[in-house]
């Protein structure tokens, strides 16, 4: 029976999308649920899935095509695929094998003979997507111990990425071979050649937001610093305890989020945004956090950041690294939002001016950590300090609201019990 493989429904802000590459040509045998191609749009990477095992007969929407949603990309024949696998195996069977008892493969095997020692599949990696399943025996890990949030509890390649991030305690999990840019080779010497490429849609988009907002927002950015002495103590106090129970590592980005929401608390304009003539306050806390892929930076929401602890936080932040980085980071994952946090430190920056993410009105800046001397107590000391830089819409927040808002921050950080006492 033939199956048309359609676009699937996409979010209403998208109105198209562009099909990148397709992973299959027409003559393939596909599995269930493996994928076929991936549609790029104006925010993340759709994979688009096999509906059904079978071969894709016919390929409709070449490369670089503009798609809409329920739009046909191409049909495929269910079942062809499934007879040809089972005569291989009839006319030569495998040798047979041994299980070879390990703590961390279980499932792993040996085979005597000539064949060469090969790894099986995690328990459950039968009912798999090829790609899903090439993650979860790279890593070793249960299938079965992994939720999953696909069609009829199917796992994901997302739902991998996430439970990766929770066991190694939110460490970016390596990003599969497949998701890595191809090296380019290097020029000849003395060679002045050039490449042009065109802007992927998330690049275009980018670059369409960042002029609108210069042109659309009164933007301006005041400058303060502060002293992490108490924040280093603390987390080198308790990293250990924290990381045993939470099974995550104590950074810094849950401290600065937890700042920033008892500053905003205080300063409540600083949460807002403008719409037309009006101000929407927002009573709630939904603060994006800045990711840089490779194909662009992208800033995934925490929703009700205020009702988070500090290890939900570090575990949230932690999977939206890793899923944005593997190409699995959800459209609804990066909608809304009521404030910022972009740390352009862990690439070394000093100093810099964050451009707003509209329609939110403020963005903090992180930078790098360095020791530097400073004066305390009529004393010179050397502290680790951090420039943070707050951009702000002076439409609707004044320069006293925005200094005292970075203080504010800069206090929070500097005595971090007050985070805990809220005060």
């Amino acid at each position: 029976m033939s199956i048309e493989v359609r676009v699937p429904q996409l979010p209403e802000s998208v109105a198209d999308a562009t099909l990148i590459a397709w992973r299959k040509k027409p003559g393939d045998s596909v599995q269930r649920d493996e994928n076929l191609v991936d549609l790029e749009t104006d925010k993340v990477v759709l994979e688009v899935p096999a509906p059904a095992a079978g071969v894709i007969k016919e390929v409709r929407v070449s490369d670089g095509a503009t798609v809409t949603s329920g739009q046909v990309l191409a049909v495929l024949e269910e079942g062809a695929a499934a007879a040809k696998p089972a005569k291989a195996a009839e006319a030569a069977p495998e040798p047979k094998a041994k299980p070879v008892k390990s703590p961390d493969t279980p499932a792993a095997v040996k085979t005597e003979a000539k064949a060469a020692p090969r790894t099986a599949p995690a328990a459950g990696a039968e009912k798999l997507a090829p790609s899903v399943r090439r993650l979860v025996e790279e890593h070793h890990l249960d299938a079965t111990g992994i939720p999953g949030s696909g069609r009829d509890g199917r796992i994901t390649k997302a739902d991998v990425l996430t439970h990766l991030t929770a066991k190694d305690g939110a460490e970016a999990a390596p990003i599969p071979a497949d998701a890595k840019p191809a090296a380019r080779p290097p020029a000849p010497a003395g060679a002045r050649a050039e490449r042009r490429a065109p802007m992927t849609r998330l690049r275009a988009r980018i670059a369409e937001r960042l002029v609108q907002v210069q042109s659309t927002a009164a933007m301006l950015t005041t400058f303060n610093e502060v002293d992490l002495t108490e924040v280093n103590a603390l987390r080198a106090r308790y990293k250990e305890r924290f990381e045993k129970q939470h099974g995550v590592r104590l950074g810094f980005t849950s401290f600065f989020v937890k700042a920033c929401i008892e500053a905003l608390r205080r300063y409540p304009v600083v949460n807002a945004s403008v719409d037309g003539n009006d101000i929407v306050y927002h009573e709630f806390y939904d603060i994006g956090i800045a990711v840089s892929t490779d194909r662009g930076l992208i800033v995934p929401v925490l929703r009700d950041a205020d009702a988070l602890g500090f290890a939900d936080i570090e575990k949230s932040v932690g999977a939206f690294a890793t899923r944005a980085r593997g190409g699995a980071i959800t459209l609804e994952e990066l909608t809304g939002g009521t404030f910022t946090i972009t740390n352009g430190g862990v690439f070394g920056s000093l100093l810099s001016t964050p451009i707003l993410n509209q329609p939110q009105s403020a963005i903090l800046g992180m930078h790098k950590i360095q020791e530097r001397p400073v004066a305390l107590d009529g004393q010179v000391v050397v502290r680790p300090m951090m420039y943070l830089a707050l951009t702000y819409d002076h439409r609707i927040i004044d320069g006293r609201e925005a200094v005292q808002f970075l203080v504010a921050v800069k206090d929070a950080l500097e005595d971090p019990a007050r985070l805990l006492l809220q005060i």
